[in-house]
Formats: structure tokens, C-alpha cells, sequence
């Protein structure tokens, strides 16, 4: 089984072939092949966590597409003094599919 962990925003992601992850924004058009960086390497009972040894693992993946994320509600409130103030946030996203770990 072999996979990887990769950083991908401000998160880490478990990768595998094949396998499809929604991550923060990339700037990166669809139908575009981006490169990931490799945080950790698992090959069978070989784990990788040497920076040297995973500058060299190289993880690419093609955009699938752009999409928002759920709506959060920001509500602040004071008691008493009529201060109210709500706000609304939608992240960008990016879905992404990995072709290839080396």
C-alpha cells in the first residue's frame, strides 16, 4: 500500500492514487496538473519522514474543479448595550484528483 501525506493549504492531507481531495484554493486552472509537497511516504513497511529523502517524492495531481464550502454564520453580541453584528463567510475550494506518487 503505498500513500502519502501531503501539505495542501494550511492542512495536511492523506493521499493515495486515484484518490479525489477537496483542498484550499489553488491557483491553478481546471484540467491543470499541480505538485503537491510531500510531508510523509508510506511504501508497504518503508516510512519516509526524512526532508532530503521526500524533497525527491514527488505528488501530482489534476484539478478537477472549483467549488465554495459551507456557509458559516459570524454572530457577535453584547448584553444590554444593543451591539449586534452577524456576518457570513463561504471558503474557495479547489477538488482535486492525484495521478501520481514517485
Amino acid at each position: 500500500m503505498v500513500y502519502a501525506v501531503v501539505r495542501a493549504g494550511g492542512r495536511q492531507e492523506k493521499v493515495e492514487v486515484g484518490s479525489i481531495v477537496v483542498l484550499d484554493r489553488q491557483a491553478a486552472k481546471i484540467g491543470d496538473t499541480i505538485e503537491l509537497p510531500a510531508v510523509l511516504f508510506v511504501d508497504g513497511d518503508a516510512v519516509t519522514t526524512d526532508a532530503d529523502k521526500l524533497a525527491k517524492v514527488t505528488v501530482t495531481a489534476e484539478v478537477l474543479g472549483e467549488e465554495r464550502g459551507p456557509k458559516i454564520v459570524i454572530q457577535k453580541f453584547k448584553n444590554k448595550t444593543g451591539y449586534k453584528k452577524r456576518q457570513g463567510h463561504r471558503q474557495d475550494l479547489t477538488r482535486v484528483k492525484v495521478t501520481g506518487i514517485k
